[in-house]
């Protein structure tokens, strides 16, 4: 069995991911579930490199043999495409490889709150779409673009590693820009985009001081920024973004982050009762009374804001995960495996 084979059984189940590791039978993730391919066999050393090869330019292997790992995206002769990350693993060849479904779903479609089409029609400011990896940020994010896309004459600029959704201009015009392939560098990129003239900017992931700095940079200015973020809840996220800098800018950063935030989407994807998966998103909104509370320094008192702020559209993980329970979309044991705070669950599903 070939990678592509590997490939295109992924896109039949419509798994999230196929897995290539020696040890293992290539598998896949369908619903957050790992399955061993159907009739394929254990992964050797020298195999590995036959499944894994075909996904590289000679470029490229030489890129990962130098570096060790590499990411890039990759498509099929029948046009569905994958995100990749090729590494190394006790010295042998390995790849995990995301399928990035050529239809980019509606907010509605998806199931998501209401409230992220409204964010949509923003001017200005960052939205924030965070959590795990695998927890359908860029699957959120592209069904946010997407409103715009076909909402508006705007120009819309992605910055990506590497691009995942490809965008189909409607009413707005669309740069996507993939790191390597378009530009050398994330500082580059971020750099030259407002010589671009874009409207918005979607970057891929805040990663470290630079990408954070020039979010906040960007949205400050006049654009509308999204971009994704590796944290758990909302008031992680506050405090990760104004951790990152040295402690004598993080007053400074504060201000800055309180005046150009509008909305925190934390996200998980937990498994349903159809055996199937669920977006459930914990939601901050930037109401006057959370932007003096991330000015101030007091993002611990950010959960009890989000408890009191339901009428216009905030709510906490354990809010959406009781919402989820109370319409049978999951059990009360998986939403008690995924909230943070297990006594407040309880207490707002005793009160239902």
């Amino acid at each position: 069995m070939d990678i592509h084979e590997i490939l295109t059984m992924c896109v039949r189940y419509q798994a999230s991911d196929v897995h290539i590791l020696v040890g293992n039978q290539p598998t896949l993730r369908l619903h957050g579930n790992l399955l061993p391919v159907p009739e394929s066999a254990i992964v050797t050393p020298e195999s590995a490199k036959q499944l894994v090869t075909p996904l590289l330019s000679s470029e490229q292997q030489e890129q990962v043999t130098v570096d060790r790992e590499l990411d890039f995206s990759y498509s099929l002769p029948s046009g569905e495409r994958f995100r990749v990350n090729v590494y190394y693993e006790k010295g042998n060849l390995a790849a995990a490889l995301r399928y990035v479904p050529s239809t980019i779903h509606t907010i509605e479609e998806l199931g998501l709150s209401p409230i992220l089409g409204e964010l949509t029609e923003l001017k200005q400011g960052l939205v924030l779409v965070t959590g795990p990896t695998g927890h359908g940020k860029s699957t959120t994010l592209a069904a946010m673009i997407k409103r715009i896309n076909e909402s508006r004459p705007d120009h819309i600029i992605t910055i990506e590693d590497p691009v995942e959704f490809v965008y189909t201009p409607a009413k707005s015009i669309i740069s996507q820009r993939e790191l390597h392939a378009d530009t050398h560098s994330w500082n580059v990129a971020l750099r030259s985009v407002l010589r671009e003239d874009p409207n918005v900017v979607l970057i891929g992931e805040m990663r470290d001081y630079d990408t954070i700095e020039s979010a906040l940079t960007i949205a400050e200015t006049g654009h509308l920024v999204f971009a994704t973020l590796h944290t758990n809840s909302a008031a992680q996220t506050i405090d990760r973004i104004v951790g990152v800098f040295p402690e004598d800018q993080q007053q400074q950063i504060r201000q800055q982050l309180s005046l150009s935030l509008e909305a925190v989407v934390a996200q998980r994807l937990i498994p349903s009762i159809d055996n199937r998966q669920v977006a459930v998103q914990e939601i901050l909104l930037a109401s006057p009374a959370v932007r003096s509370l991330i000015r101030d320094g007091k993002t611990h008192m950010l959960v009890n804001t989000m408890q009191t702020s339901t009428d216009v559209g905030m709510r906490t993980l354990e809010m959406a995960l009781t919402e989820s329970y109370l319409a049978k979309k999951i059990t009360l044991q998986t939403a008690r495996d995924y909230a943070l705070n297990l006594d407040e669950l309880n207490r707002l599903v005793a009160g239902r």
